[in-house]
């Protein structure tokens, strides 16, 4: 079964103001940029997973209330154990509520077809699925899992920066340059090195002018 999403309570007669809209995206944007203390950040298999008590702990900061019902269970043959659960919480004044599915290998005795410890399979199955819910829809623990996307468009005073540092250009690289900040062509990442253009620029101006 594949994720899914939906609204289960609103308010104003199923119409959502912008307000809402934007007091949601502000809480995800905020949660999606907390960075995950490394202490709670742990590796298997080379790769790096969350501890479900931290991911806990995020959830009850900023999405107070919401649950957690296991609406299926299935064994996949005797290789895996499979739990259909579903994540409820509530924000801007509207409940809402997504499924997610994982599945959680059974492990078994070497040599032979004896399990180790299906108790333990079963809970590991559902707090992967768990996991995957908090991360999918509450956005927590983005930075770990890779779906952080971070604003690289300047802010006004990252703008008024490199317009300062623009002082003292002829007007064609002064133009130049305000068009590529105007296109969105000069992202955060790239200050540094404009800001060494520019200096660069000037000085061979001063080298001109004293010849």
């Amino acid at each position: 079964m594949g994720s899914e999403i939906s609204v289960v309570e609103n308010i104003n007669e199923n119409v959502v103001k912008q307000d809402v809209f934007d007091t949601m995206r502000n809480l995800h944007e905020k949660v999606s940029l907390e960075d995950t203390p490394k202490t709670y950040v742990k590796k298997k298999m080379g790769m790096d997973y969350v501890e479900i008590g931290y991911m806990k702990s995020v959830a009850n900061k900023y999405y107070p209330g919401w649950s957690w019902t296991i609406v299926r269970t299935e064994m996949l043959g005797s290789e895996a154990f499979m739990v259909h659960g579903r994540l409820k919480w509530f924000e801007g004044g509207i409940w809402r509520e997504g499924d997610m599915t994982a599945a959680h290998r059974i492990m078994k005795k070497r040599g032979s077809d004896e399990f180790v410890d299906v108790g333990n399979d079963i809970k590991s199955a559902n707090t992967d699925c768990i996991k995957k819910a908090f991360n999918m829809y509450l956005n927590v623990a983005d930075d770990v899992y890779r779906n952080r996307v971070e604003d690289t468009a300047l802010s006004q005073k990252e703008i008024d920066f490199l317009y300062e540092k623009m002082e003292g250009l002829n007007e064609e690289w002064k133009e130049k340059i305000s068009l590529s900040i105007e296109d969105g062509n000069i992202e955060k990442g790239d200050i540094d090195k404009v800001v060494a253009k520019i200096e660069l620029i000037k000085n061979e101006t001063k080298g001109k002018d004293n010849e």
